[in-house]
């Protein structure tokens, strides 16, 4: 029953992508929508085979996520570890937080040429943008979500007489759990992007290098392309997270939709 539940769900999220497609390619090969700027699935499907082929789609998407994957990491565990300090303790708070607001509001095209400055072009650089992104999204759901924990539970704890590294790993973690996780997918969806600005702006390799050599000599499905890996790889991203919040949520008792 739940297998075709799952097909079920699976057949009806592909729908809407399906028919995008069918008609996109029906206006391409009508010649009502511009072969350069919109070329039809099958032109960037022809492309991809191509790119996989050669050898190069490979080469430079194990580039792009291992990026993506260390800039995550980095700006992440920081955004974590800090979020779970400033939201335990108060003094902390007052002396942390409003810095961190000031750097959150500073944008990664702003930022980047500076970074470029410091570091130069390489991998330092690149790693550092993403991991700025990457920092925000957790740092400010940890710390909502440890400040969103009942107080009454806390009186729980302390009548039981639980310590307080036992009250952070037995109540305020667990607790903030689901925000944590909420955290970590804006986090990943906000690497990828970072990894785009960061591969725009001054790289050799990756799938963003690969886009903009592409746009410059009019390869517009390869442009797509990219694209296309740069979706799929954050939907499975996503899928990853939200796959951890049904193991680990499972005691929660939420409104599923109907």
């Amino acid at each position: 029953m739940r297998f075709k539940q799952r097909i079920h769900r699976a057949l009806l999220g592909a729908l809407v992508p399906l028919l995008v497609l069918l008609a996109w390619q029906a206006l391409g090969q009508l010649g009502v929508i511009s072969s350069l700027l919109f070329p039809t699935p099958l032109r960037i499907l022809n492309a991809g085979v191509r790119l996989i082929q050669t050898g190069e789609l490979y080469d430079n998407i194990k580039i792009s996520v291992l990026r993506a994957l260390s800039g995550f990491v980095l700006g992440g565990s920081l955004g974590l570890a800090f979020g779970i300090l400033v939201g335990l303790f108060r003094k902390t708070e007052r002396a942390l937080d409003p810095t961190v607001q000031m750097l959150r509001m500073i944008p990664h095209l702003a930022i980047a040429p500076l970074f470029i400055l410091w570091f130069g072009i390489g991998e330092t650089a690149k790693i550092l943008l993403i991991a700025k992104g990457a920092f925000f999204p957790l740092y400010i759901n940890a710390f909502l979500g440890i400040r969103g924990v009942d107080n009454k539970l806390f009186d729980v704890t302390r009548v039981l007489g639980f310590s307080k590294w036992k009250q952070i790993i037995r109540l305020t973690i667990p607790g903030a759990l689901p925000n944590i996780l909420l955290g970590v997918r804006i986090s990943l969806g906000v690497s990828w992007l970072g990894l785009v600005v960061a591969e725009l702006m001054g790289s050799t390799s990756g799938i963003g290098y690969m886009m903009s050599d592409a746009r410059q000599f009019s390869k517009t499905p390869v442009v797509f392309v990219g694209i296309i890996i740069f979706a799929v790889f954050g939907i499975v991203a996503d899928a990853g997270v939200r796959l951890l919040e049904r193991k680990w949520l499972s005691w929660r008792d939420n409104y599923n939709g109907r």
